[in-house]
């Protein structure tokens, strides 16, 4: 019998940051397949008890609370400002109007508190199992998720740039990233760097 990927719905009507999010959480947790609604209509029209969690903008929790309050544990508030809400505070969230590294330290502290160590999750692909990178290649990730760049990585591995910018360069490739931020994400969760030293 064949397991089904877990799911994650995102509800909001901006398309831009639908989008945005979706990749970032397909990086996050690459077990997981994210569906997303422009609308709670859309979503009570599929099945949402389906899925995992969700990710739902801020006017749309509010005016479907009566929802969204029989799954807290499931409901992530997409915010954009970092004061808090008092009348959400039976939900997690999460701040999207923050630069991108800053949004990504979110998801992955969530991330970390609900599926630390893989729980409640499904285990990952076997390709995902595997020690792709070379150990100077994880030391490089390592440098690159904390936020050196290439000549502060040369120096503390002492190794000439040009090296760094290939190890880089082979890095993305073998993981098959497309940004600093995807590459963060990979190397918190798999236990390549503390969340806190991001």
């Amino acid at each position: 019998m064949k397991q089904t990927r877990p799911k994650i719905a995102i509800i909001d009507a901006n398309t831009l940051s639908v989008l945005g999010l979706k990749q970032l959480l397909q990086t996050a947790m690459p077990v997981m397949t994210v569906d997303t609604f422009g609308s709670m209509t859309e979503l009570t029209a599929n099945n949402p008890e389906q899925y995992m969690h969700y990710f739902v903008a801020m006017n749309i929790v509010l005016e479907n609370r009566a929802f969204f309050s029989r799954y807290p544990r499931k409901t992530i508030v997409l915010t954009l400002s970092l004061g808090g809400s008092s009348q959400l505070d039976e939900f997690h969230s999460i701040c999207i109007n923050a630069p991108e590294h800053e949004v990504v330290r979110q998801l992955l502290t969530l991330q970390q508190m609900g599926h630390s160590n893989g729980r409640n999750m499904p285990p990952l692909p076997q390709i995902l199992q595997k020690k792709i990178l070379s150990d100077r290649e994880i030391e490089v990730m390592s440098l690159i998720a904390k936020g050196c760049i290439n000549k502060e990585i040369a120096d503390k591995l002492n190794i000439g740039l040009a090296t760094v910018v290939t190890h880089r360069r082979n890095i993305m490739d073998k993981l098959g990233l497309k940004s600093v931020s995807a590459l963060t994400i990979y190397a918190v969760t798999h236990g390549y760097v503390d969340i806190n030293k991001i």
